[in-house]
Formats: C-alpha cells, sequence, structure tokens
C-alpha cells in the first residue's frame, strides 16, 4: 500500500498555490516539468499544521539530495527541506562545480554520483550544439580542460538533473520537497529528538514535521544548535586532538573563508562596468594580515600564497576568446581555472562567449563567520562577503593590468541566467567549513596523513576503518581563515568515510548528513568536497532507512557486527565502495 505524506490535523490537500508557496516553484521556471506535476499531484496540507514522516533532511545540498535519494529507494517517506529555491548545495546554488580526484571515472564514488556525472554529461550531449569531437568523448567536460574539474559544468544544468534524479521519488508519493524552508526550532525530548519547526521564507508561514530520524545535511549544521546535539566550530588545540598541525590554542572561530561566487563571461567590444561598490575604497586597500604572512600587495591583485609553499606567487588573467584566443600565460590563467563554458567544445557561432566562474584567492572573505552569531553579525558578514566579490569584479574591469598594456576589462559581464539569481551572484556562499558534531568517531590528521600497511597496488591509502561506509580523496586543504591562517595545504592519503563520524555522541536518531560529520578543522579540508559529501549523504539516508527496517538505532547497527555488516552489504548492493580495492587496477 502506497505510503503518503498526510498532516496529523488534516487530510486536506494542498492547492496549487499553496504548494506553489510552500515549495519554492512559484518562484522558479526552472524545475523538471515532471518533478513539478508529481510534487503538485501529491502534497498536502502543511500551513501552520504539523506533517508526519519517516526521515526529515534538513538542507538540500548534495548531502541531501544523496540522503534523500537513499531513503526514498529503500521505502522511506522523506520530508526535504532547503533554504533557497535550488537545491544541491556547493554544486549549484554555491556555483562550484565537481572538484573530483584523479580516480573518479573509475572508482571511488558511489554509484549513485557516478549517475550524477554521467547524466549532466548526457545533459549536454541532449541539448547542446557540442562539437562531433565533444559529443563523442566519453569525459566530457564543457568548461575544459582546465586545472581544477573534470567536470565543469553550468549550475542549471546539474539543478535539472537533480530534480530529474528525485523526481520518481516526489511521483510514488515517499518524497517531499519544502524549498525556500528553513528549520526554526525543535521539540527535543532527552536524546531524541521528536520534531521540527520549519518557516517558509515566502509565505512567512510555518510548519511542525514530526519523524523517526532526523538528518541535517545543511551547509552549517543548522539543526544541531535546535536540537541541543554537542557541536565543535573553528580550530581545535592539539591537546584536544593530538594533530600534529593542530593550534596550542582552540579558536572556535577560526574558520575557513567563505566565497561569494559569481558568474561572468567577456564581450571584448563592449562595456558592462557595474556601478562602484559601496566599499570599493575598503578593498582596495585591504590586506589580510595572515600567519604566514600575504604577499606585500594589495588583495585586489593577481597576488596570493601559493598553497603548500606559502611563496608569493603572481596569478595571471586573460579571457582566452577574440584576439586572446589560444594566448599562454606565464602563470595559471583565472579564466581558464574555474571556466565552466569553453567555446572549443561547441560548434562555431553557438555561443558568444565563455563563461567562468568568480571563485578565486581574491575573493575568499576573512573578517568573519556568516553563522553562529548574532543575526545582525551573520548578516553583516554575508553583506561583507558579496561586497568584497563585487570590489572584485570592479576592480577587474577597472584597473586590472592586461597583456597590451591597458587596464581593466570592461566587456566583463555578470550573468544571472546562469545562476537563477536577478544580479549574477550565487544564490547562498560557498560555505568549507561547517558546525561538526561532536561524534562517536571524529576523524583526524593522523586518519588521513598516515599510510596503511599495506599498498593496494601501487598506491598507498589511508588506514582502514572497520564501520567504512564510503570512501574519498582530496588534500587536506584549508584557506585563509577568521583567525589570521593563510593557507594549509599538505597531501592525504585517499580514505575511508567511518560511520562513527555521522552518530553524535548523545543524540539517538540525529544524523549527520554532509560537512558537519565528527571532522576537525584540519581533516575537514580532506573530506569538504562534492563526491565526499554525496557519499556521505548516501550513508545516512540509507542508514536512517535501514533503522526504520530493522527497528535498531544507528549505534547499535555500528557496535553489533553482524548489523553493521548486513548494513554495509546494503551499501555494496546500492553501488557504495566501502574501500579501495578497485585502485589495483587503476
Amino acid at each position: 500500500m502506497k505510503r503518503e505524506l498526510w498532516t496529523k490535523k488534516s487530510k486536506r490537500r494542498l492547492g496549487r498555490r499553496e504548494f506553489l508557496e510552500w515549495s519554492g516553484l512559484a518562484a522558479s521556471g526552472l524545475w523538471y516539468p515532471a518533478l513539478l506535476a508529481a510534487a503538485e499531484s501529491r502534497s498536502t496540507a502543511p500551513a501552520d499544521e504539523e506533517l508526519d514522516c519517516d526521515v526529515l533532511i534538513a538542507g538540500g545540498g548534495l548531502g541531501g539530495c544523496a540522503a534523500a535519494l537513499a531513503a526514498t529507494r529503500s521505502g522511506a517517506r522523506v520530508v526535504l527541506t532547503e533554504p533557497t529555491d535550488w537545491i544541491g548545495g556547493q554544486i549549484t546554488q554555491q556555483a562550484v562545480p565537481t572538484d573530483d580526484h584523479r580516480w573518479i571515472e573509475s572508482c571511488g564514488c558511489t554509484a549513485s554520483y557516478r549517475e550524477l556525472r554521467q547524466r549532466i554529461r548526457d545533459h549536454y550531449r541532449r541539448h547542446y550544439p557540442l562539437t562531433d569531437e565533444a559529443q563523442q568523448r566519453a569525459n566530457l567536460n564543457p568548461g575544459g580542460p582546465g586545472p581544477v574539474s573534470p567536470l565543469a559544468h553550468e549550475p542549471k544544468v546539474c539543478l535539472a538533473v537533480l530534480q530529474e534524479m528525485l523526481a520518481p521519488a516526489v511521483q510514488a508519493g515517499r518524497l517531499r520537497l519544502l524549498l525556500d524552508t528553513s528549520p526554526a526550532g525543535a521539540d527535543v525530548a532527552g536524546d531524541r529528538v521528536r520534531a521540527v519547526r520549519l518557516v517558509n521564507a515566502r509565505g512567512r508561514r510555518e510548519m511542525t514535521v514530526r519523524a523517526k530520524y532526523f538528518i541535517d545535511a545543511s551547509e552549517t549544521g543548522e539543526l544541531l544548535p535546535l536540537t541541543g546535539t554537542e557541536f565543535v566550530t573553528g580550530s581545535e588545540s592539539q591537546a584536544q586532538t593530538g594533530e600534529p598541525h593542530a593550534a596550542a590554542e582552540a579558536r572556535p572561530a577560526n574558520m575557513q573563508a567563505v566565497t561569494w561566487c559569481y558568474a561572468v563571461d567577456y564581450l571584448e567590444d563592449e562595456d558592462h562596468t557595474i556601478d562602484k561598490p559601496p566599499q570599493y575604497d575598503f578593498w582596495r586597500q585591504y590586506r589580510p594580515q595572515l600567519t604566514p604572512p600575504w604577499p606585500e600587495h594589495p588583495f585586489l591583485s593577481f597576488w596570493y600564497s601559493r598553497p603548500g609553499t606559502l611563496q608569493p606567487l603572481e596569478l595571471s588573467f586573460v579571457p582566452t576568446m577574440g584576439r586572446y584566443a589560444g594566448m599562454r600565460t606565464p602563470t595559471l590563467n583565472l579564466w581558464v581555472y574555474r571556466r565552466i563554458l569553453n567555446l572549443a567544445n561547441f560548434r562555431p557561432g553557438a555561443f558568444s562567449s565563455e563563461i567562468t566562474i568568480i571563485n578565486w584567492p581574491q575573493n575568499d572573505y576573512m573578517l568573519g563567520n556568516p553563522f553562529g552569531g548574532p543575526a545582525e553579525e551573520n548578516a553583516r558578514h554575508l553583506e561583507g562577503a558579496r561586497q568584497l566579490s563585487l570590489a572584485l569584479l570592479y576592480w577587474l574591469q577597472t584597473e586590472a593590468p592586461r597583456p597590451d598594456g591597458a587596464t581593466g576589462w570592461r566587456g566583463l559581464r555578470l550573468r544571472p541566467d546562469v545562476l537563477g539569481t536577478a544580479d549574477g551572484f550565487a544564490k547562498y556562499p560557498y560555505i568549507r567549513e561547517s558546525r561538526r558534531i561532536v561524534a562517536e568517531t571524529t576523524i583526524l590528521e593522523q586518519h588521513v596523513r598516515e599510510p596503511a600497511a599495506q599498498k593496494i597496488g601501487r598506491h598507498q591509502v589511508a588506514p582502514p576503518f572497520a564501520d567504512s561506509v564510503g570512501v574519498g580523496s582530496y588534500s587536506m586543504d584549508l584557506h585563509p581563515t577568521t583567525g589570521g591562517d593563510n593557507y594549509f595545504h599538505v597531501g592525504a592519503y585517499p580514505y575511508q568515510i567511518p560511520l562513527g563520524a555521522l552518530i553524535p555522541k548523545r543524540m539517538e536518531n540525529l544524523l549527520a548528513g554532509c560537512k558537519n560529520i565528527g571532522t576537525t578543522h584540519l581533516s575537514n579540508g580532506a573530506y569538504r568536497l562534492h563526491p565526499t559529501e554525496w557519499n556521505i549523504g548516501e550513508a545516512a539516508g540509507a542508514l536512517a532507512a535501514f533503522c526504520l527496517a530493522k527497528h535498531q538505532p544507528p549505534r547499535r547497527v555500528r557496535s553489533q557486527e553482524s548489523l553493521l555488516r548486513e548494513f554495509q552489504d546494503s551499501l555494496l548492493r546500492a553501488g557504495v565502495e566501502l574501500d579501495w580495492s578497485k585502485l589495483a587496477a587503476v
């Protein structure tokens, strides 16, 4: 029998207008049509009432989407909330294309993440005028080649793909999406969450969702303080973690910079200079006060500290089109760095310009954190991050040096259509570091920096976790921090994701579902990227569904060997890689 999501006080179905207000679809013309139709047909009245489900997932980022897919595919009834009107988190609303490891095309991610990547490529093949050569390329990279992403693409393409992947669960009545909706309170009894109160930003209405399990997949760990779940922020001390590179003293407010990204193209013979931003003069004079020191140059320049060595390095910037087509630069060309559309991959005349995302060292905001403080302070830092990005754009348009000796690239144009906003800025700043649960297992620097006893083939990997629920790989990469630390970038071995890092020390029915797992300030730098976040979310959603089916709490699944093996076997059947054994063939 099909189970639907009904309110406790009423079985009245939502009218079209009520549904659109709650889902956020009224303001978005980008939604996958089948998802819109399915969601309308299955929604029920939530306005100022209570809703029952099996699993509430707060946050529709990569972890949240993966959790929803895993839980609904196992038969659970899920409510998924998202504070903006775009699901996808860092890959869509924050405009950060995939930053995948070097083995991603063959191993090191879940089957569903591989499906996501393949669907993105197929979307371009079906709907874009690719060249014949690009059409046939197995590892199509629409914005490539480039130094960061093997799948640089437009955020709205991934949005369409995620909507498509979630549509069957919505159609089946197992998934309810609430866009423009955030948690605002919680009903907690002892070590269990009973319900979460939600607020819809558009309708300004509230609803209460009761669930058996709650997954915090929000960008900043919003459920943790609301539910009283123990968490940490910022950098721990060496006495707390024993990590070789931890600081002498803990600094809870010392977090990685956030970045407000935006999309631009370049039209050589046009002038798209924006109005001078209100804080431009401040940022033009700004010099980061970091340890070790930032280069002796203005922040609004092409100079930065090279991660790994921290030596001063001047980067380059040349839109590689028109008279600069094919031009080689002496250092990394920032135009290519985060490019998401390369004209060379498309038929001549298909587009007037390439498109790139401005997500650079020069718009990393280090003056404070946009969450965790008083509302006015949070808002001030959000606006500060935005003003820095505006100042960088204005500097690029008016003062940046050019190869021809002139200054300013006035043809740089913001692209609102690419990011689904009125101004061309991302819907949400890129958050590198969240609140983190105090977990059953805390992943330390040593867990990714020390080698395992045996190699896999010719590859060295990190030590194994017996309760592994997935794998990932990335350097331990920390951007400059709000506490004045410069880059920290060291290598890390391919690692596993321990189940214990998803389970809080005390709470019985709340799970971490993204960057808020039990990592430290340092190890978070290796666990914050796209494929790892997706794997974390998928494991959390699968665990919630498994616990529901077995009538066993997460802690017992981890501690009882037979249950753990059964759960891990279910992950393997779903295409989750629990170790790096496939590296032997690479």
